[in-house]
């Protein structure tokens, strides 16, 4: 058990019966009255996002998530197929289950795979991940007062928005928690 007080950013635990990770949380010591802690939490399984407020010194039943390497092999249908490399044993995960992590996935690399309770739960990304640009428009120079960005397809089909330089064949870093345009990579 753990107190309300040491939820965190990314931390797991759980709450009458279902999963949750905390996505924000804040600790609130009003004028008057006692502090308190509001956390916005995602249900692992149902997906949504609820905000609540514990008393810090709440109890709440932690719980023990398990990373493992694996490889992304391929997707077939709307399943991602995973390789553990030690076993080769195979795994599947739907895109409900990943969500956005989808985006950013390239056949063959290597990507952590979280278990809770001997059952996979989604992906842990890193923080950037080099992707090549599909397609852009080529990018004009003019009618801007400071640089200005242009929308491009990468190759996993994410869209995002990126330099005027930018051009179709580029290798580019993104940032996997925001989808945002870090830097071009020299290929």
């Amino acid at each position: 058990m753990i107190t309300a007080n040491e939820l965190r950013n990314g931390k797991a635990f759980e709450l009458d019966g279902e999963l949750f990770v905390v996505t924000s949380f804040q600790h609130i010591k009003p004028g008057k009255g006692s502090p308190f802690v509001r956390i916005k939490m995602r249900g692992i399984k149902s997906n949504s996002t609820i905000e609540r407020t514990f008393r810090p010194d709440e109890k709440i039943q932690d719980a023990y998530l398990e990373n493992k390497k694996m490889q992304y092999l391929y997707k077939d249908g709307d399943h991602y197929i995973f390789m553990d490399t030690e076993n080769y044993e195979q795994l599947s995960l739907s895109e409900k289950e990943l969500e956005e992590e989808s985006n950013y996935l390239i056949e063959n690399n290597f990507v952590d795979i979280v278990f809770y309770n001997d059952q996979a739960i989604g992906v842990e990304l890193p923080t950037s991940i080099n992707l090549r640009v599909a397609s852009t428009e080529p990018g004009y120079r003019g009618d801007t007062a400071q640089g200005g960005s242009k929308p491009a397809t990468l190759e996993t089909g994410l869209e995002i928005q990126v330099p005027l330089f930018i051009e179709e064949g580029d290798l580019l870093k993104v940032d996997t928690r925001s989808g945002e345009y870090i830097e071009r990579v020299n290929s």
